[in-house]
């Protein structure tokens, strides 16, 4: 038997007094426990979940649907990801290959080191912070205008944002993720322009389960809808949101707006004992997510025990996260090709650096991130990873003035430093941890899977592959099961490996014998990510996943 734990709705937390519903269930209970035939979404908030039900449920695709679902989880769970930040997707067709968006903004045309004179470096709250371009809407577009490519037809964009038009303006119940946030950071961004008015209600950090609105957003998202997307970038939205950050003193113009446009690209790929595994190219880290899988799989996981299998894993991520710092930057300044940096031979040499009983000691971390993964796939097998973010916990902490967006603060990712692969330029994308995954099985089996959580994505997307994959553990199991975190927390500077305290005490003593400096989470962290996955079946059957760390769901028909 096997224990499944699931976040309780808010109000039964309050009332009863406990976060979590624990119930033991075997493991045919656990492998049926979210199978549909239709269509199917898996989002860390479940409102976000429903949105994309409801537009498979009317025949529209998983492009679509996501659509749908990235504008609702922008509105119910702000401190995670909105309007003001980015996006990357990995559509995963039923034949052919695999195709990627990059919706990310690059560094406003102001945003030089005269602009930060006299600074050390990039703050990560106010004006300063946010200076690189929004591109998350713009996916949007180019991602429906690439269901249109594919032999749909055009897709309702006011139907498509409904449901968080509602939310914005009528109100949603505030999750325990957002309260515990808004608390955590109330007295670092209380100051921020626009900040308190809208996500401190009378000065406090919201409980859960009051009820908040967003008017202003809700008038945006209206504009959107009536306009159209590009006016976010090109329309009267563009115009509105520019005078608003000239107004701060930020250094993003209208002009920076108008040429932003998002990207369509190949993904990179990692050939696998089990099959193909896809993510997204540079500047996202996906090449690290793949990496790690791909010295792993040279390190004999699938008959690994609990502890191995989170030392190799571990020290898999040491040296992946070593290949990212010496590499990773704009594709444009790219001083090598990110897929040749995933070769068997660079490979073989990464997994033969790895001590097999004794841990290294370094680990090369940037920092942690706010993130919202979220997977669909429809009736007719059409995949999608996705992942929109506004980087920190409530991004710069800024709100552009009559429109209700808080803007990221991604471009805090830059150095000021001279000479160096994060070097801030204008024009310059900054490094994202964003990526979003996906797996093509030998076996004919189709996987798309994330998390949230900075540093802590690939580590998790490789955790969640391991034990679903490769140990053949059911796949809520993969996600419920507690896990760990190399590298820091939010507001926390320890690089130590984190177990969540679920672990034995026999699994804890081994792993710090072999040399690894452990600390200990609550029973289900947040700091380990809000996973998530989908996997369609041979058979054509849709299994997901959600994790019961977030305020999400697995949601079918």
């Amino acid at each position: 038997m096997l224990l499944f734990c699931q976040k309780k709705p808010e109000a039964e937390q309050k009332l009863l007094g406990s976060r979590y519903d624990c119930k033991t269930r075997s493991e045919e209970e656990m492998i049926q426990s979210n199978i549909a035939p239709n269509g199917m979404a898996v989002t860390p908030h479940h409102l976000a979940s429903e949105s994309a039900l409801a537009v498979l449920r009317k025949g529209g695709n998983a492009i679509e649907a996501m659509v749908a679902a990235a504008a609702t989880i922008a509105v119910v769970y702000p401190h995670m990801n909105g309007l003001g930040g980015d996006s990357f997707w990995l559509i995963v067709p039923p034949e052919g290959e695999p195709i990627t968006i990059d919706a990310s903004g690059a560094a406003g045309s102001l945003a030089n080191h005269d602009f930060y004179q006299g600074m050390d470096r990039i703050p990560y709250r106010g004006p300063k912070a946010a200076l690189t371009v929004a591109g998350t809407v713009s996916g949007w577009q180019k991602a429906l205008t690439l269901s249109e490519t594919l032999g749909y037809a055009p897709a309702s964009v006011a139907e498509l944002l409904d449901d968080a038009i509602h939310y914005a303006a009528s109100g949603m119940p505030v999750s325990g993720s957002q309260s515990a946030a808004s608390a955590a950071k109330q007295q670092e961004l209380q100051g921020q322009p626009g900040f308190a008015d809208i996500y401190l209600p009378g000065g406090q950090a919201p409980d859960a389960g009051s009820r908040f609105t967003q008017p202003a957003l809700a008038d945006t998202l209206r504009t959107l809808a009536s306009e159209g997307l590009d006016s976010f970038y090109r329309g009267s939205l563009a115009r509105r949101i520019a005078r608003g950050m000239e107004s701060l003193g930020m250094p993003v113009t209208l002009s920076d707006l108008q040429a932003h446009h998002a990207k369509q690209k190949a993904p990179l790929r990692l050939n696998h004992s089990t099959g193909t595994l896809y993510n997204l190219a540079p500047p996202t880290q996906g090449l690290v997510s793949l990496a790690i899988n791909g010295i792993t799989d040279r390190l004999g996981l699938p008959e690994a025990s609990e502890v191995d299998t989170i030392h190799r894993i571990v020290e898999a991520t040491r040296q992946a996260f070593t290949l990212r710092d010496n590499w990773l930057t704009d594709p444009r300044e790219m001083q090598a090709e990110a897929q040749d940096l995933l070769s068997a031979d660079r490979l073989d040499s990464l997994a033969s650096a790895i001590d097999l009983q004794h841990a290294a000691s370094d680990t090369g971390q940037r920092d942690p991130g706010d993130t919202v993964w979220m997977g669909v796939i429809d009736k007719d097998g059409m995949a999608v990873s996705f992942i929109q973010s506004i980087y920190h916990e409530f991004g710069s902490g800024v709100v552009i003035p009559d429109t209700g967006i808080l803007w990221q603060n991604r471009g805090a990712a830059f150095t000021l430093q001279k000479d160096h692969l994060l070097t801030l330029a204008p024009g310059k994308q900054p490094f994202h941890t964003l990526n979003p995954a996906a797996v093509r099985l030998k076996d004919g089996r189709v996987m798309v899977y994330g998390s949230m959580g900075g540093d802590g994505q690939p580590q998790t997307q490789a955790t969640l592959f391991t034990r679903y994959v490769l140990q053949n553990q059911p796949l809520q199991q993969s996600i419920t099961a507690p896990r760990w975190l190399l590298g820091r927390t939010w507001g926390d500077s320890s690089e130590s490996l984190k177990l969540e305290s679920r672990f034995s005490t026999d699994t804890v003593e081994a792993l710090k014998k072999m040399g690894h400096d452990v600390e200990l989470l609550s029973d289900f962290s947040e700091a380990t990510g809000h996973a998530g996955a989908i996997v369609r079946h041979v058979n054509g059957m849709l299994e997901g996943a959600s994790d019961p760390r977030s305020n999400g769901s697995a949601a079918g028909f």
